[in-house]
């Protein structure tokens, strides 16, 4: 008699031990594709950087007029990363992320395969170009995936994945400036396009794919409005110009440190190098570190590092030569923290079903004004002449990028706006993850405001 109930319960018993394996599998794959994300994105920020410390390299190789030419090469190369990056955004909402991820990084390393054999200045152009629209795949994608996979600690999540760009940003010109003073600057360019196609492989054979959606949540993708309102779009548009006031400065502080501290400063091609990564390397610990902080204060927590960097931004070019590379790390200890908070506040505040969209609208205006950055950094630093090897003829350049910076924090309490405006219609496209798990930043005591706004 007692039989049935026995095996009833160990029935129920195996079920339970089952679901705990196959969660903990779940997790695992997780974790994996979000180490795999930042693999990913250390190699989109490499080509961002690497030729900074490879201007004056590239304008006597391939016998350029003047170092603004060498600059317009990665002003060029953004813009073809930036311009698409709102269809990018279409398709991340669309179509697999995982295989766009990893498409995008082969078309962005064999870009700089091309660089590294081009016999001028016009194939070097369609070359970066190729590269900048391989890059454009990542980042609306990327973030898309993450948010949908981590829903309850976006900010931690997207914090780790920063790690990727701390150490992209800190090899890139570390590697280039290094490899080329010995090899000369195509040697670092076709390297560095090699690796890239290998791990765009590696990616997509170890990668998970995103739990396929059903087909009421496509419905839910396809009928999905970006804006409510155009009230809610002038909010959108007013934030992203903002924050590319920030972006503008955080370009500025690559392509102008590098003229700077090589024409006024005396450095080489390995010292100027060395001082960019330092940008780069303290933020391998103030991104996850203040990701995770923002949890719990998404607002005050970006308020805070900007402010913070917005001093060292003015502070920089006075500083004695030697002090210069700590200055240069604890700027972007601050400084690239602010991006993973801004970031997942942006994905808390709009539906899983037009992220892609929202993010690539996003990065296509911040992203083409703070690409302005490298060509008219070099416009300035030809205008300034002779006074170009004169480290006091950059104060006011700095200050003008110091106030630029100061100018972006406005873009904060449009985006806390556009949380409070934004009404979900769906709720499995805004407070419900991937698996059904409500995330309590969306489903907080205040209607539309999670927790990480305060």
């Amino acid at each position: 008699m007692d039989r049935p109930g026995r095996a009833g319960r160990a029935a129920r018993l195996f079920a339970h031990e089952f679901l705990i394996v196959a969660m903990n599998r779940v997790e695992d794959h997780k974790v994996r594709t979000l180490w795999l994300c930042g693999a990913l994105h250390a190699f989109t920020h490499i080509y961002h950087v690497a030729l900074m410390p490879l201007y004056l390299l590239i304008q006597r190789d391939l016998k350029l007029a003047s170092v603004e030419q060498a600059t317009l090469l990665l002003t060029l190369m953004m813009l073809a990363y930036f311009l698409p990056s709102y269809g990018m955004g279409v398709m991340a909402d669309r179509l697999s992320r995982k295989r766009l991820l990893a498409t995008g990084l082969a078309i962005n390393a064999l870009g700089y395969v091309g660089l590294a054999f081009s016999p001028s200045y016009s194939w070097a152009v369609v070359c970066v170009m190729i590269s900048g629209l391989g890059g454009s795949f990542f980042h609306p994608a990327a973030t898309s995936m993450v948010a949908r996979l981590f829903p309850l600690n976006t900010g931690k999540a997207l914090g780790l994945v920063g790690v990727g760009a701390s150490i992209g940003f800190f090899i890139g010109p570390l590697y280039s400036g290094w490899r080329a003073e010995s090899a000369g600057w195509r040697a670092p360019v076709l390297e560095l396009g090699i690796l890239g196609i290998l791990m765009a492989g590696l990616f997509a054979w170890l990668a998970q794919e995103e739990p396929a959606r059903d087909r009421s949540v496509k419905r839910v993708i396809a009928g999905e409005k970006l804006f409510a309102s155009p009230a809610l779009c002038l909010l959108f548009i007013g934030m992203s110009v903002l924050f590319g006031l920030r972006d503008f400065t955080g370009s500025s502080m690559g392509s102008l440190g590098s003229l700077f501290m090589q024409n006024a400063c005396g450095f080489d091609l390995r010292q100027t190098g060395t001082a960019l990564s330092a940008i780069f390397l303290a933020s391998v610990v103030s991104n996850p570190l203040f990701g995770h902080l923002s949890d719990r204060g998404r607002i005050r927590w970006t308020c805070a590092v900007l402010s913070i960097a917005t001093v060292l931004v003015a502070l920089f070019p006075r500083v004695p030569a030697q002090w210069l590379v700590p200055t240069f790390a604890l700027y972007g200890f601050f400084f690239m923290a602010s991006y993973p908070m801004v970031e997942a506040a942006l994905m808390e505040s709009v539906p899983d079903a037009v992220r892609g969209r929202a993010f690539g609208f996003f990065i296509t205006v911040a992203g083409l004004i703070g690409n302005l950055s490298h060509w008219l950094a070099g416009y300035w630093v030809k205008g300034l002449g002779t006074a170009a090897h004169s480290a006091a003829a950059y104060y006011p350049l700095y200050g003008r990028l110091a106030l630029l910076l100061f100018l972006s924090l406005l873009g904060l309490p449009c985006l806390h706006a556009i949380r409070r405006k934004e009404k979900p219609s769906d709720q499995s496209s805004a407070g419900v993850s991937a698996v059904g798990i409500c995330d309590p930043h969306l489903d907080s005591a205040t209607p539309g405001e999670p927790e990480g706004f305060k």
